[in-house]
């Protein structure tokens, strides 16, 4: 090195100027859509929020004090006082039907755009046209469920069939049964329905809505609330819709209260039952709410319960 480079010092090899990189900063970034197999059933679920809500206390918990439910997310290594549900359209592909697991928030759901109701843009980057779909399954009636059933005043699935439980459908359709703000869901519900209603299959806890998915009892968070069992080819998955709106609180206590539960003690009651049997059989699990891509299972840890988030079960 020579006597000129040592008196120049670090500045001569730039230490001291400002470091930039090379690239921009490009954002936070999730995938919109996740694809995988049940047997011969091929299913896709498809993002339709990333919002952060505040949370989970009252929203879960409010019957507990609000510092056990805060404990409960430090102790998980989760922040206090926000989150970020999923909210999980699911389409399985039997080989026969395209079958829609809810439709999301829409133009008019719990979170609204540009937020939220981001199936109907989902569906093409994720490999289909609305006009696909044979047949939309609703869970129930909730606006973050039947939001994304019209589309510019318009059934967004135009050639399909529409399956909801019969008990469900009569909770939310008739006018001036309600007040307040299960008046303003029921108004939604009418408005996302009354276009299609002649085109309604309904189902009970048993029935089949096509060959491989069966429709069971999942009563409390809405009068009518359905889950559905999906199998092919000896593999199963559990889709709960919304036996769970937090990866932790509902699954640790499902004696804790959801504001959004209907019928709360029988929401709580209908919770543990579900988790107790999905930890038993070792079933996958399709959780609307749950994290995206809300595929997971169920451990139970003595008389509680813990979502363990599929990593690579099912793409073998």
């Amino acid at each position: 090195m020579s006597a000129t480079a040592l008196a120049a010092g670090p500045l001569a090899f730039g230490v001291g100027a400002p470091v930039q990189a090379a690239a921009p900063l490009l954002g936070a970034w999730q995938p919109r859509h996740w694809r995988y197999k049940i047997g011969a059933f091929e299913m896709t679920t498809i993002t339709d929020s990333e919002v952060f809500l505040d949370g989970p206390f009252p929203l879960i918990g409010g019957n507990a004090p609000e510092e056990d439910v805060r404990r409960l997310m430090r102790d998980n290594l989760l922040p206090e006082a926000r989150y970020q549900p999923g909210f999980s359209p699911t389409l399985v592909n039997t080989g026969r039907e395209l079958v829609l697991f809810d439709t999301g928030n829409g133009e008019n759901g719990f979170v609204a755009r540009p937020q939220g109701g981001w199936l109907a843009a989902g569906l093409g980057p994720a490999g289909f046209k609305a006009e696909d779909v044979d047949v939309v399954v609703l869970s129930h009636g909730h606006p973050d469920h039947i939001g994304g059933l019209m589309e510019g005043g318009k059934p967004l699935f135009p050639n399909a069939r529409y399956a909801i439980g019969q008990i469900e459908y009569d909770f939310w359709a008739p006018e001036g049964k309600h007040t307040g703000e299960i008046e303003n869901m029921a108004a939604i519900f009418r408005a996302n329905t009354r276009a299609i209603a002649d085109r309604f299959t309904f189902v009970k806890p048993g029935d089949d809505v096509v060959a491989g998915i069966r429709a069971v009892e999942a009563y409390g968070h809405t009068p009518g609330h359905l889950n559905f069992l999906i199998e092919s080819e000896g593999q199963a998955i559990y889709f709960w819709g919304d036996c769970a709106h937090h990866q932790v609180a509902s699954l640790a206590r499902p004696d804790w209260h959801c504001v959004f539960d209907i019928d709360k003690e029988l929401g709580a009651v209908t919770r543990k039952r579900v988790y107790d049997r999905l930890a038993t059989d070792r079933l996958a699990v399709i959780g609307y709410h749950m994290p995206f891509p809300s595929v997971g299972y169920v451990e139970r840890q003595g008389s509680a319960y813990r979502w363990l988030p599929h990593s690579y079960q099912l793409n073998l």
